[in-house]
């Protein structure tokens, strides 16, 4: 893991990445390493254009927001134009397959991968692109341990639905091998 990991998740209201965000955040706690999550959104809620932010360190945090993010994902057109183009030159871009990317762009890495069309043909049900996404960003960095994501994801889920995530966390992990 880098020194400290500033992600921002982003995506259209109702996708579930500020509920990603928190996951990872208390995923990272159970880790014993300092988290702090933030959220926004437009005022349509669902939707509109939202992002997460997760600060994940193994050292005390100096300032409580994401300034210059070495991690990005994205799982819409719109929250891509809006918030993917400020990045670290040695930070990673995630985006959705379908989704074009901004000229000038100067991440180190990009990533298009398949995150809704796994939730939606693989999983079953595209509500999970969220913890799809998730298994893939940990999958790639290894920011907390997979136990503890797991557990983080088990707290927050409604109740019924836990051999959903699991399965969508699992082909998150998966794809994250063909990065």
């Amino acid at each position: 893991m880098q020194k400290q990991l500033e992600l921002r998740l982003t995506g259209s209201g109702g996708q579930g990445l500020i509920t990603a965000g928190i996951i990872l955040a208390e995923a990272a706690l159970k880790d014993n390493k300092n988290a702090i999550q933030t959220q926004s959104y437009g005022p349509e809620a669902r939707g509109g254009a939202s992002k997460a932010e997760v600060i994940i360190s193994e050292s005390d945090i100096d300032f409580p927001k994401v300034t210059l993010p070495n991690m990005v994902l994205s799982l819409t057109q719109v929250a891509c134009n809006k918030y993917i183009t400020d990045i670290s030159e040695d930070g990673i871009i995630i985006v959705d397959e379908t989704l074009e990317l901004p000229e000038g762009l100067t991440a180190s890495k990009v990533i298009k991968a398949p995150i809704l069309r796994t939730a939606r043909t693989e999983v079953g049900k595209e509500i999970v692109a969220n913890i799809v996404a998730l298994g893939l960003i940990v999958g790639l960095s290894n920011v907390v341990t997979k136990e503890n994501l797991e557990k983080a994801i088990l707290a927050r889920i409604p109740r019924g639905t836990e051999d959903l995530n699991k399965m969508a966390l699992q082909k998150g992990y998966e794809l994250a091998k063909n990065y």
